[in-house]
């Protein structure tokens, strides 16, 4: 994120050339693929790999990283569940698949009742997703919303990393090998991998760097309206990516800009009007592209306001910064116990070595300006991921931390305050880009003696990396759906738009039986950040369920047995209208025999359909 710092300078501390900035620089450790193929006429063949252009090689580096990290879910991709949060991926796929169903039926992507039957889902006040849903629309329709998740999940590492290469490669340094080191960090750090167990919206972060880097350009020469215009498009598109990566962004350029004018205020005044010029440009676009699912976000139906649970809940802890990560390499199931709200949320556990290494790169170039802003974000970030009082060891004090300044302000009241150390991630992966670019840059011009110290130094560095990259995410098996739903004969009993009632009544089922179906069918409850009621927006999650979702559940988990009375088969019907279903589906259960029992009861004798009993509640819900 930290790509929109104020100046590029030499490694003496000196303004680099504004075109020399711009321009493409190649790296003198890698060369250029004219170069790597060897000198015309040399009378030598140049070996394969040579004539395979750097970028080619470095995005399959990427990708093979994000396939490590991926690799057990990709072992079964219907039968398996990546990482340690299976309700978030469970959710996450059926975003893919009502996505897919919205594209091919033409449905509103910000607002479906067809999860929540009847209420609906706001889709705007939970994660969104809409553009990279919209792109991988084909594979889900062709492969499956699981096949899309897993694909989405390791692209966004690669795609990450790649986007940071690309970017401090063409415009920040001018070793690729430094270029490499600051995207291996920004994508494989503790803080995207440990996302990758339910997070996608989170570690979509390949358009971050590039939208960074035209922010500093607009700072620095740009021309206001073309620039303005490029810069809205790819915020706009951010939106439609994740809201709250592009609010967190949109903060870090707000805070360089901060640190900035306390670093070399003359500058940053001289440049403010440029950059105002062309954020107002940028800001009209954002505002005719995103101007109904704004509404929708803070005004639409089931918008909801703050994030249930105290803020400190989701905070991290001042020693997290040097624990290391559950799925790093020198981390372990219980490293990070304590010290973070839980394994999604690591965001920092960067580790002592790491931290020392980036201390002394700061220290080393002091006096660039960059260096300078960098450290300011990256340290103040860190603070405000601690929450609103400080922490001593795991247990938190009394004493008020920067986040409890702002903690009730609108959108703050959102956030999840650990992913601010986000931000002091993608800081610290362009310091080690700036420190590793002036490494080759010293090695080359210095001593043969001060060459070698400075690759003692390299060395050091990337020992210090080590032990923070990633271990393959762990993966779990998934309860079948109904051969029912995936064979489609569900389509026989269900109209388009009604509601198809699972048996018990359990959000996840709900979830996972939509997901399979591909949206086609509405379900009852499910998992997803709504208001308390219909007059109070304070978020929470999921809702209340309806009385008969109740009792199942209770002769589901043998509290009760299978007798009814008149009252309650009178509220199931009520609340077979209330669902708007078609039909009631008991698939395989422990208890099958109770629940059979109680649902001949309440709606009549049910069938044999497929793999799962059926009930026709029609008669009573229309």
């Amino acid at each position: 994120m930290t790509t929109s710092g104020p100046e590029t300078r030499t490694h003496d501390g000196a303004p680099a050339d504004a075109d020399a900035r711009q321009a493409p620089v190649d790296s003198g450790d890698s060369g250029t693929a004219e170069q790597s193929a060897g000198a015309p006429g040399a009378g030598t063949p140049a070996r394969w790999w040579r004539r395979v252009p750097v970028d080619l090689v470095v995005a399959a580096v990427f990708l093979a990283g994000a396939l490590l990290v991926t690799a057990r879910g990709w072992r079964d991709v219907d039968g398996r569940l990546l990482g340690t949060r299976p309700d978030d991926q469970g959710f996450n796929e059926w975003m893919l698949a009502y996505a897919a169903h919205a594209v091919s039926h033409l449905e509103n992507p910000f607002f479906t009742t067809l999860q929540n039957a009847p209420d609906g889902v706001n889709l705007m006040t939970n994660v969104g997703m809409q553009l990279p849903g919209l792109v991988l629309t084909p594979f889900t329709l062709l492969f499956g919303a699981s096949f899309s998740y897993l694909l989405l999940i390791t692209l966004n590492l690669a795609g990450t990393g790649y986007a940071w290469y690309h970017v401090l490669s063409r415009h920040v340094v001018r070793s690729r090998l430094a270029a490499f080191v600051g995207g291996v960090f920004c994508a494989f750090a503790p803080a995207l991998v440990s996302h990758s167990n339910g997070h996608p919206h989170i570690t979509a972060q390949w358009l971050v760097p590039f939208i960074g880097w035209r922010v500093l350009v607009l700072a620095r020469h740009g021309r206001v309206v073309r620039d303005g215009l490029l810069l809205g498009v790819l915020i706009a598109a951010q939106f439609f990516v994740s809201l709250e990566i592009l609010f967190l962004l949109a903060l870090c350029c707000l805070m360089v800009v901060v640190a900035h004018l306390v670093v070399e205020p003359r500058v940053a005044l001289r440049r403010a009007g440029r950059l105002a010029g062309g954020l107002a440009v940028a800001g009209s676009v954002v505002a005719v592209a995103a101007a109904y699912p704004l509404w929708m976000q803070f005004a639409g139906p089931q918008h909801r306001v703050g994030h249930p649970g105290a803020a400190d809940v989701y905070a991290l802890k001042l020693g997290s910064y040097v624990r290391y990560a559950t799925e790093s390499i020198a981390g372990s199931p219980t490293s990070a116990s304590g010290w973070g709200p839980n394994t999604t949320e690591q965001a920092s556990f960067y580790g002592w070595s790491l931290l020392v290494v980036a201390l002394a790169a700061a220290w080393w170039l002091r006096r660039e300006v960059t260096v300078r802003v960098l450290a300011l974000v990256a340290v103040f970030c860190g603070l405000l991921s601690i929450g609103t009082t400080w922490t001593w060891g795991t247990e938190r004090t009394r004493i008020p931390a920067p986040f409890a300044l702002v903690e009730h302000l609108p959108v703050f009241d959102s956030v999840v305050v650990a992913r601010f150390a986000l931000i002091t991630t993608g800081a610290i992966g362009v310091l080690l880009a700036l420190a590793g670019d002036r490494l080759v840059a010293r090695s080359r011009a210095g001593q043969p003696g001060d060459r070698l110290l400075l690759r003692l130094a390299g060395v050091a560095t990337v020992a210090a990396l080590l032990p923070i990259l990633p271990t393959p995410l762990a993966a779990q098996g998934r309860q079948p759906v109904p051969h029912f739903v995936t064979g489609g004969a569900w389509r026989d009993h269900v109209a388009p738009g009604r509601t198809l009632v699972p048996v018990p009544v359990v959000n996840m089922t709900s979830v996972y039986w939509s997901s399979a179906a591909l949206a086609g069918f509405a379900v009852p409850q499910g998992y997803f950040l709504a208001p308390v009621s219909k007059t109070d927006a304070t978020g929470r999650w999921g809702v209340e369920p309806q009385p008969t979702a109740k009792l199942l559940t209770e002769v589901a988990a043998g509290r009760r047995g299978a007798a009814v009375t008149p009252a309650e088969i009178a509220q199931a019907r009520a609340d077979a209208r209330y669902w708007r279903a078609d039909a009631v589906a008991l698939p395989a259960h422990r208890r099958q025999a109770e629940l059979r029992s109680v649902l001949d009861a309440l709606y009549g004798p049910g069938r044999r359909v497929d793999d799962v009993w059926l009930w026709d509640v029609r008669p009573f819900s229309r």
